[in-house]
């Protein structure tokens, strides 16, 4: 049986990788805790007097109704809880805040149900609250796929998509630590007007960096998490919080939560500068070259005496995959990183990109198998393109490496507030 730990909590199957604590201490609750529970757990543990109040996350959304004994109009309309609160009597009253979190999301992203096509992926509990909400916020038509295929299964697919407009991924499908996956090929879809992610880890999964290179608006799950956290807070506590507290912890959340990666020309500083950005912002900083020496116990220049580059690449593209899925660190990448597209995603998944941008006649070449001996005007030819596809900022490493730190820092967490600006004043929710 799980043990009591603090009154307030979220209960769930796995949650290895929540970071609602961290929400709820921002809202100003620091006892709350992670409940792990196995289905026949459920019933015995919320018997327990001394909690005073729950979220809900997978699969338990609609397991835990029949443990209330009054549900709030709104969850008994979606039939979905995701947050309890212990009355009086002691007693269970159960909510849905999803809907708010939810709705807080589209605005987010600049999306809307009103008169959409959507289809829905999954049909579990949030899935419940995405289906009433469309609904109720004006959608012309609600397609809902799932693997049991109550109406419809994923081999149904093809026959949507020509009328589809909008689509939801209610499904972990794409989260950490299984990210990279996605249900749906979106090229498939012509005339998509956005699409949502109720997943936050990674900040953006497969499905919305496809999202994102076909220029289609999309959002992504941690607004959803961080507004429905909000007011579940205020239905714990009976209080009122301000909506810009949601702009004010999500953009704390994203900022510590996102990596900061460095690409650029071998020798153009990338690690040098990585150092100055670790003493600065006392992140931890990853050398994906030194991981890369780890897994292959050898180093560098014996994996392209033995294997030559296609080896080395191979094993690169394993670390990036594995160090990508880190949360809130300083990943230096090699200079040739850019030239796997395989590579590309992983870095983005979880990553604020910036070029380190040197003059080729500065750049330096010790210890760099491809650039011993090679024409680097060339090498920069066909890397340059590719290195300005991938980053989201240019830096110029024509001062310090100090000076150059401080610069990608500034952009940094100028950039993590401008994600926010939907909900920097209050009354804005």
């Amino acid at each position: 049986m799980t043990d009591f730990k603090t009154p307030y909590g979220l209960i769930g199957r796995k949650l290895g990788h929540s970071i609602s604590p961290e929400i709820h201490a921002a809202l100003g609750n620091p006892a709350y805790s992670l409940y792990e529970l196995e289905p026949d757990e459920l019933g015995a543990f919320l018997a327990d007097t001394r909690l005073k109040a729950l979220n809900v996350t997978i699969p338990y959304k609609i397991d835990v109704i029949p443990f209330c004994a009054e549900l709030d109009a709104l969850a008994k309309a979606i039939g979905s809880v995701n947050t309890l609160v212990r009355q009086e009597n002691g007693s269970w009253k159960g909510y849905n805040t999803d809907a708010y979190g939810l709705r807080c999301m589209m605005r987010a992203g600049k999306l809307t149900f009103d008169r959409q096509n959507v289809l829905v992926l999954g049909n579990g509990g949030v899935s419940q609250t995405i289906q009433a909400i469309a609904k109720l916020d004006g959608c012309a038509s609600l397609t809902v796929l799932d693997i049991a295929g109550t109406e419809y299964n994923y081999d149904d697919l093809p026959k949507f998509y020509d009328a589809t407009t909008l689509i939801v991924n209610a499904t972990p499908v794409g989260m950490y630590p299984k990210a990279g996956k996605s249900l749906v090929d979106l090229t498939k879809f012509p005339h998509l007007s956005g699409v949502c992610d109720v997943i936050y880890n990674p900040q953006r999964t497969a499905f919305l960096l496809q999202a994102a290179e076909l220029g289609i608006p999309y959002a992504g799950g941690l607004t959803m998490l961080v507004a429905q956290a909000k007011q579940a807070a205020e239905y714990f506590f009976g209080t009122t919080i301000p909506d810009d507290k949601i702009a004010e912890i999500g953009a704390k959340m994203q900022a510590d939560a996102e990596n900061i990666v460095l690409i650029g020309m071998p020798g153009c500083g990338k690690s040098t500068i990585g150092n100055a950005l670790e003493a600065l912002t006392n992140r931890r900083q990853i050398d994906l070259d030194a991981e890369i020496v780890k897994k292959a116990g050898k180093e560098i220049p014996a994996i392209f005496a033995e294997s030559g580059e296609d080896g080395f690449r191979a094993i690169e593209s394993e670390v990036v995959r594995e160090q990508s899925a880190n949360r809130g660190v300083i990943l230096v990448t090699g200079g040739g990183v850019v030239t796997r597209a395989e590579n590309f995603a992983p870095l983005r998944s979880n990553g604020h990109i910036y070029q380190i941008c040197r003059p080729i006649g500065e750049l330096s070449r010790e210890g760099r198998p491809l650039s011993i001996g090679a024409d680097l005007n060339a090498m920069a030819e066909k890397r340059m393109p590719l290195y300005k596809a991938l980053a989201d900022c240019q830096i110029e490493n024509n001062s310090t490496p100090e000076a150059a730190a401080a610069e990608i820092w500034r952009d940094y967490c100028a950039y993590s507030r401008s994600q926010w600006t939907e909900f920097e004043h209050a009354g804005n929710a």
